[in-house]
């Protein structure tokens, strides 16, 4: 209804007194704001000034408008300012949710790259596994979430999501450090078919039960838990031996406990995934590239 020049002109002609004063203060000629003031009337559907002599007197609708004209501006220059600091990556939310062994690693790091380079973004976190976590997506509850796919074990991503690929994961196995094949550089699923088994996440135990088919036995699994930490304490204790993923040799605490390579190699797709709209969003395009140079970091490694 309103265009914001004719208003910030009708607010200077208000402060001023009349045409010419006003258009001196905004370097205007005067038939250019009586122009303006015609379009502004034609807007509003009423004539905003009435001539009383030399002078301009306010109608009530001008009246009624002038109270709320400077409320204007000052709205139109606050959003200005805002969507200003958005594309130049000066301020911005994004919400990203991620799985656990992800989020203590990946995560930090690109946030650390993020704090230094655009400190006026922040981000808000959220922990989830796949595939609720892509549904967190799609319902808007988050901005980008990091999910993980086994080969065999790929399921149908809604098609409102685009998948940046970060990194492959390499699965290890957890052993206690007493155990024999803990010399080894690596090992071979199948020499472990006699071992109880500490097993993981539901998408992670179903893989593992996958694989161990296709090797042609069933583990024993004594424990099942979705912390990594309790993992690695029933490891230490010698309470079982774990296949999991990689990224969580990033943060192995025990001591007792020592990680090897499968042979042959077994791994995981690592992606992010996001609406594809919002890869032209300055703040959340930030945080998926602090991501993948944390990734692409990790892989050079």
């Amino acid at each position: 209804m309103f265009d914001s020049r004719h208003i910030k002109t009708f607010h200077e002609v208000v402060r001023a007194g009349s045409y010419s004063a006003a258009a001196r203060a905004l370097g205007y000629t005067q038939p250019a704001i009586t122009q303006q003031m015609k379009a502004l009337e034609r807007s509003v559907g009423t004539p905003l000034f009435v001539r009383v002599g030399r002078r301009m007197r306010l109608t009530e609708a001008g009246e009624a408008l002038a109270r709320h004209s400077a409320v204007i501006l000052e709205s139109i220059s606050t959003a200005r300012q805002q969507m200003e600091s958005l594309t130049r990556l000066r301020a911005g939310k994004v919400t990203v949710c991620a799985f656990p062994s992800a989020g203590a690693t990946l995560v930090p790091e690109a946030l650390a790259e993020l704090a230094a380079a655009h400190p006026g973004i922040r981000v808000e976190l959220q922990e989830d596994e796949p595939p609720e976590s892509l549904r967190r997506v799609v319902r808007g509850e988050c901005d980008i979430t990091l999910a993980f796919t086994y080969p065999g074990l790929r399921e149908q991503v809604p098609e409102e999501l685009v998948e940046i690929p970060l990194l492959e994961d390499q699965l290890t196995v957890l052993l206690p450090t007493g155990h024999p094949m803990a010399r080894r550089r690596a090992v071979q699923l199948r020499e472990l078919a006699g071992e109880r088994w500490i097993a993981g996440c539901l998408r992670c135990r179903a893989n593992f039960l996958h694989e161990c088919a296709e090797l042609g036995f069933a583990p024993e699994i004594a424990f099942t838990t979705d912390d990594n930490l309790v993992v690695q304490s029933l490891v230490a204790e010698g309470l079982g031996v774990a296949m999991v993923p990689g990224l969580v040799l990033s943060f192995l605490v025990h001591r007792k406990v020592t990680g090897r390579a499968l042979d042959p190699a077994s791994r995981r797709q690592v992606s992010a995934y996001l609406l594809r709209e919002h890869l032209e969003i300055p703040a959340t395009a930030r945080v998926l590239a602090a991501l993948r140079t944390v990734a692409e970091r990790r892989v050079g490694c």
